[in-house]
């Protein structure tokens, strides 16, 4: 008998770097979305120099531009902004129900011993933002309480985009982090967006709508290699029953992004064929097929329609900070997201077995739920059904969201690039290591064997 002792078990790691299929996924959306969040960028900017500028009526005329019909009784003569919130931004919300299926169908959310640190720290993320806002805002009365769900997102595309440009060499394992929270956050925005800013529902129309997504799900069910083969067939079949669930959901009184989100769940994950499973579904088909739409086209548009607001100089601008809502949003999105994750994190590495991945500092997460407090796309949807454009609570968010977003980027960078910068130190001194390995020493510089 062997007096070697027993080895003791690996730990489980609280986020690793997942499966090598996953961490491959995860590259190529992290590709995409970096250039979807610099394109978003670009048309915030454009929006806020414009609202500003000599020529702001234009920007607000065209913004408030009306066009569209009424059908079944469906009041669909909505704005160019109206139709970019809640017609491209469901194609948005499209392939969040696509990512969302996956995650809990083939990826690492189907294992809970793997999910329960990004989810429970996405939870944190959105308790902790909510908290602050209301605290903030718990003496000035009920309409600005109406705001406690906008400093709770986190802008993928945005976030994603800036962990690119600043943190390429940061452990692959922080990376996949930040992605697997913000689909969580994601969800957890779904279910606000759903229950609490639904004011009047109307269960014909929702009823209706079960007709067009239980064919959509058919088809896609029934047919997957045909859709998967030809690209001509989902704008063909598929569409037409898009545009029909959309419409009765938004004339269900349900915010009709939703119904984007639903579609997506009908996407088939695996394919049927045994011999095929490690080939790509039909969700990851159309995932890539339609993601550059989204994050190249939808989400900017929206952003530009968006985050256009008249700042009104000194004055202006000093109003805005007098209104406790700005102020929840910012502490919200600056502190109350790091507070929110990094506490939940500690909690839950705390009171299980799982750990940190050995490859990820504390440091380095807390440079990252800095990054998780830039919230953009979502929570400027968010503060639309919370106040409408009518109130001046509406424009002074937008103001909240775009500098907190913008403190969060800087914090982030401020904090990760000097430790991406020795990462890379470490990397490039590794790779060095390895080319001398099994060189005679005779033949190495002095430098080297240094």
């Amino acid at each position: 008998m062997s007096d070697s002792p027993t080895p003791k078990p690996k730990p489980r790691t609280a986020f690793g770097p997942g499966s090598y299929t996953e961490h491959l996924r995860i590259g190529e959306i992290l590709r995409k979305e970096t250039v979807g969040g610099l394109v978003l960028i670009i048309g915030a900017v454009v929006a806020l120099i414009w609202a500003n500028s000599p020529a702001s009526d234009s920007y607000f005329a065209l913004r408030d531009f009306h066009f569209g019909f009424e059908v079944f009784g469906i009041d669909l003569n909505l704005s160019l902004g109206h139709w970019a919130a809640d017609g491209l931004l469901a194609v948005f919300f499209f392939l969040v129900g696509l990512e969302l299926k996956k995650e809990f169908v083939a990826g690492d959310l189907r294992d809970m011993k793997r999910a329960i640190v990004p989810v429970t720290a996405a939870f944190g993320g959105v308790l902790v933002p909510a908290l602050i806002f209301v605290a903030l805002n718990a003496s000035t009365g009920g309409e600005t309480l109406r705001g406690w769900a906008i400093p709770t997102a986190t802008d993928i595309a945005f976030a994603v985009a800036v962990l690119a440009v600043i943190g390429s060499n940061l452990p692959s394992p922080l990376r996949i982090f930040l992605l697997t929270l913000a689909v969580v956050d994601d969800l957890i925005a779904i279910v606000i967006i759903a229950f609490v800013f639904t004011d009047e529902l109307r269960p014909p129309y929702l009823l209706m709508a079960l007709a067009p997504i239980a064919l959509y799900a058919f088809v896609t069910h029934k047919w997957p290699r045909f859709f998967a083969a030809n690209a001509w067939a989902p704008w063909i079949i598929l569409l037409p029953l898009g545009i029909a669930a959309w419409a009765l959901v938004f004339g269900s009184g349900i915010h009709s992004t939703i119904a984007g989100v639903v579609l997506g769940f009908c996407v088939p994950v695996l394919r049927k064929n045994k011999h095929e499973i490690d080939k790509p579904g039909l969700a990851e088909k159309f995932e890539h097929r339609f993601r550059p739409l989204s994050s190249g086209f939808c989400v900017p548009v929206f952003a530009f329609f968006s985050a256009g607001v008249a700042v009104g100089g000194a004055e202006g601008f000093a109003s805005a900070l007098g209104d406790p809502v700005l102020w929840g949003i910012v502490f919200g999105l600056v502190f109350g997201k790091p507070l929110g994750i990094l506490g939940a994190t500690w909690l839950v590495t705390r009171s299980t077995k799982a750990n940190l991945d050995p490859d990820t500092k504390w440091g380095d997460l807390l440079g990252v739920t800095f990054l998780a407090g830039i919230g953009f796309t979502v929570s400027l949807l968010v503060s639309e059904l919370s106040f409408g454009l009518a109130s001046p609570h509406y424009d002074h968010a937008k103001v909240a969201i775009l500098t907190g977003s913008l403190i969060a980027a800087i914090l982030g960078t401020i904090w990760l690039r000097p430790r991406d910068r020795r990462y890379r130190l470490v990397n490039e001194r590794a790779a060095r290591d390895e080319d001398l390995d099994g060189i005679p020493d005779i033949f190495q510089k002095p430098e080297d064997k240094a």
